[in-house]
């Protein structure tokens, strides 16, 4: 497959994952567990792409978040693009072609994104602490079942090897 063949795909995977985002997401009640479909955008970019080129994709994406959430403008900006930048670049370094290992890369990089944001934000103390422990890692845990269900479905599609 040609390179601009490959990127048309990824950018109608990241497409899918926008829509999904906005249309199903709010479906699956408290956005606190929902899967972050966004976050599952960046990094699976980031398992294609160099570390500058992810963070550029996660800066992106973060000022749309931001975009609609105006009282901490500024945090998922900074969240996504990090994130983007350290999951391309720990893909380079740690990446092995295992369901079990692709899970784990999207529940770390989705809590990871998760706890940056609270950082960022100045939230503190007791609401931290269950924000960064029970909440983000609910939904680590459905984005991280959500995007290993998503990659196998189109591990082909996307060029991406994975070992069952």
């Amino acid at each position: 497959m040609s390179g601009r063949e490959s990127r048309i795909r990824l950018g109608l995977v990241f497409l899918l994952l926008l829509v999904l985002h906005f249309y199903v997401r709010p479906r699956f009640g408290d956005s606190r567990v929902a899967p972050d479909f966004l976050a599952m955008a960046v990094l699976l970019y980031a398992l294609r792409s160099s570390p500058g080129d992810a963070a550029v994709v996660g800066l992106c994406t973060g000022l749309l978040v931001d975009a609609l959430t105006p009282t901490r403008f500024g945090a998922n900006a900074l969240a996504h693009s990090v994130v983007g930048y350290l999951a391309s670049w720990g893909r380079a370094v740690f990446f092995a072609d295992n369901v079990v290992v692709t899970a784990g890369f999207f529940a770390v990089g989705t809590w990871l994104r998760n706890l940056l944001v609270l950082l960022a934000s100045g939230t503190g103390g007791v609401d931290f602490l269950t924000q960064a422990l029970f909440w983000s890692t609910l939904q680590a845990l459905s984005t991280a079942a959500c995007g290993t269900v998503l990659v196998v479905l189109l591990r082909g599609w996307l060029d991406i090897r994975i070992l069952e």
